[in-house]
C-alpha cells in the first residue's frame, strides 16, 4: 500500500544537525556491570520520566573484531510498561542527534504517547552521550575503533534485553540515521518488534549520499583546526556547514528562507558557529557508521527482506537530498511494507514541516492491528 501526500513532515525537533542543544550530565539509574547485568525492571523503577540515564554493557563487540570498552549507552524512558510487556517503544536517535532532543516530542497525544506506550530513547554509540570519541578514557579520540550502524543497533539490543530486561517491543522508529539503525533492527532483530517506522532512512547508501557523506567527512580532515583529532577547542568546520546546509532541504527552500538581502549574515555565520557544538571526531565516527550502511551486509536486499518479519511502515521524502529515498523505497515491497512519500521542498527536514501529519501516521499505524 502506498499513500503520497503533496504536504507531509513528521518529527518536531527533529534533525537539527547544525544546531545542538546544551548537554548538561544528569545522573540516572545506577546500574551493575556486564557480564552479567540485573537492573529494577521498567516498571520497578522509580526514575523520573526523561532523566538520562546509562547502561553499562562493560565491552561491546564489533562487525570489524574490535571492541568497545566500558561501554555505555545512554537513554530516556517515559511512561511505564504494561503488565505483559507488549507497549515498549525503542527510538534511536540521528547523525549528531542526542535524547535530550526529543524530550518535548514525548507525552499524552505527541508523536511518542507516552499515556500509552513505554517510549525509550537511545542515544548510539558515538554520539557524545553514549561511549564516543569524546568521552572514552580507554580509547579516546582517534583511538576509538571504528563502529557501523550494526554496532548500533547491537549494544542498543544489549541495553533492551540485559539492562530494560524487555523480552519484546511493540515497535522501533527512528529518523535518518535512527531510521537507518531501524532498517538494520528489522534485518538483525526480526523477531523482537511487532512493527517499525524507519523516517527518511535507508537500508543502503546511494552513490549520492556516498558523495555527501565522503565530502563532509573529508571537510573535518582537512580543517586545519581539526589537528588529527588532537585538537584542544572543537573546530568549528564551516566548509562542512555549508556542505549540509545545501542537502539539508532544498534550493527552492532555502532561497526562500535565506533571501539575497540576509545571505551575507547567514554565510559568515558558517564560519562562526560552523556545525556548532558537536565534537568533530564522534562526527567522523557516526559519518562512517552511515558511509557502510548496508543491512544486507554485502549480500542482496532480496535476500536481506526475507529476514524481516515486522509490519513496516517507510516514510520517505520525494525531493531529500541527504539521504536518497530510492533505497527506501525500493526495498519496500520486498518486506511488504506500506509507504507515505512525502513531497516539500523541505527535503530531509519535510517531516519537521508538517510534523502533526506525521504523527497521525505513526500513531495510526503503531495503533493497528
Amino acid at each position: 500500500m502506498e499513500l503520497r501526500l503533496d504536504t507531509l513532515g513528521v518529527m518536531r525537533d527533529f534533525l537539527r544537525s547544525c544546531t545542538r542543544l546544551a548537554v548538561v550530565p544528569v545522573f540516572g539509574l545506577a546500574l551493575t556491570t556486564a557480564p552479567h547485568l540485573h537492573a529494577m525492571k521498567p516498571m520497578e523503577s522509580a526514575v523520573q520520566d526523561g532523566v538520562q540515564q546509562f547502561g553499562s554493557l562493560g565491552v561491546c563487540p564489533l562487525e570489524s573484531g574490535e571492541k568497545v570498552l566500558d561501554c555505555r549507552i545512554g537513554y530516556r524512558t517515559w511512561g511505564r510498561l504494561n503488565a505483559n510487556g507488549s507497549n515498549a517503544i525503542l527510538v534511536p536517535m540521528w547523525f549528531t542527534g542526542i535524547s535530550a532532543q526529543l524530550v518535548d516530542s514525548v507525552g499524552a497525544g505527541k508523536l511518542f504517547d507516552s499515556s500509552k506506550y513505554y517510549v525509550v530513547i537511545v542515544d548510539p554509540l558515538s554520539n557524545g552521550i553514549s561511549t564516543s570519541p569524546s568521552n572514552s578514557v580507554e580509547q579516546p579520540r582517534m583511538m576509538f575503533p571504528s563502529i557501523t550502524i550494526h554496532d548500533m543497533v547491537e549494544a542498543e539490543y544489549a541495553l533492551a534485553t540485559r539492562v530494560l530486561d524487555l523480552k519484546h517491543v511493540h515497535a522501533v522508529l527512528g529518523t535518518s540515521m535512527g531510521g537507518m539503525q531501524t532498517f538494520e533492527w528489522i534485518v538483525a532483530h526480526p523477531d523482537f518488534m511487532d512493527c517499525a517506522i524507519p523516517i527518511v532512512g535507508s537500508p543502503r547508501l546511494t552513490s549520492y549520499d556516498l558523495l555527501l557523506w565522503r565530502a563532509e567527512e573529508d571537510g573535518v580532515r582537512a580543517d586545519p583546526a581539526w589537528q588529527m583529532g588532537n585538537y584542544s577547542k572543537n573546530p568549528a568546520l564551516p566548509q562542512v556547514a555549508i556542505l549540509h546546509a545545501m542537502n539539508l532541504t532544498t534550493p527552492a527552500h532555502y532561497a526562500r528562507e535565506t533571501t539575497r538581502d540576509n545571505f551575507a549574515a547567514a554565510y559568515a555565520g558558517y564560519g562562526t558557529t560552523g556545525v556548532d557544538s558537536y565534537d568533530a571526531n564522534n562526527r567522523i565516527y557516526g559519518l562512517e557508521a552511515m558511509i557502510h550502511q548496508d543491512v544486507a551486509h554485502g549480500g542482496s536486499l532480496e535476500d536481506a527482506a526475507h529476514r524481516v518479519h515486522a509490519r513496516v511502515l517507510v516514510i520517505a521524502s520525494k525531493q531529500d537530498h541527504m539521504v536518497n529515498p530510492g533505497p527506501a523505497l525500493a526495498f519496500a515491497p520486498l518486506i511488504h511494507a506500506q509507504t507515505l512519500v512525502l513531497d516539500s521542498d523541505c527535503g530531509h527536514l519535510v517531516s519537521n514541516c508538517e510534523a502533526e501529519t506525521v504523527r497521525r501516521a505513526v500513531s495510526d499505524f503503531l495503533g493497528a492491528n
